[in-house]
């Protein structure tokens, strides 16, 4: 990509060159580099572990594909977890800041992918609520009786989705 003044930059290979950069960009450092040295998982993240495997063993026809992506997720965190804390060790070295930042390319992709999953595992959800609520309207608009009427409105909303 050749930006304005015609300099040539790759964003798939990016490597901080200015100390202004590398200033601006420390506290960050600092703070992936706590939340890497804090014990254990947290309770936060074993809940959303456990949520997303709920989710894909509720949904099977994406089963697989979504416990694919959450141990993606899980490896590439903890790829990210070993290379900021390579890095937070040699901040000056230029090879662990590179693997750093590819490591957190690798986790942002695993979970865009998680979340587009979980993304159309809700529209599948609400596109199923849409046919059952349409199938109850359509029961309604062709009651024959005033009676079948009535059946149906005391039903209305009451049909299961499975």
């Amino acid at each position: 990509m050749t930006d304005h003044f015609g300099l040539k930059w790759d964003p798939k290979n990016l490597e901080i060159r200015t100390m202004s950069v590398e200033k601006t960009l420390e506290p960050l450092v600092l703070q992936v580099t706590t939340l890497v040295n804090t014990k254990g998982p947290s309770k936060k993240k074993k809940e959303l572990h456990r949520k997303r495997e709920q989710i894909a063993y509720e949904n099977p026809d994406i089963t697989e594909e979504m416990l694919a992506a959450v141990d993606e997720v899980r490896k590439t965190g903890t790829a990210m977890s070993v290379a900021a804390r390579e890095f937070s060790e040699d901040p000056c070295s230029s090879l662990k800041r590179g693997n750093m930042v590819r490591a957190a390319r690798n986790l942002l992709s695993a979970v865009t992918r998680l979340l587009i999953l979980a993304d159309m595992v809700d529209v599948h959800l609400l596109l199923k609520s849409l046919h059952v609520v349409e199938n109850d309207l359509e029961k309604l608009k062709n009651a024959s009786s005033h009676g079948e009427l009535l059946d149906n409105i005391k039903t209305f909303g009451q049909t299961p989705m499975n």
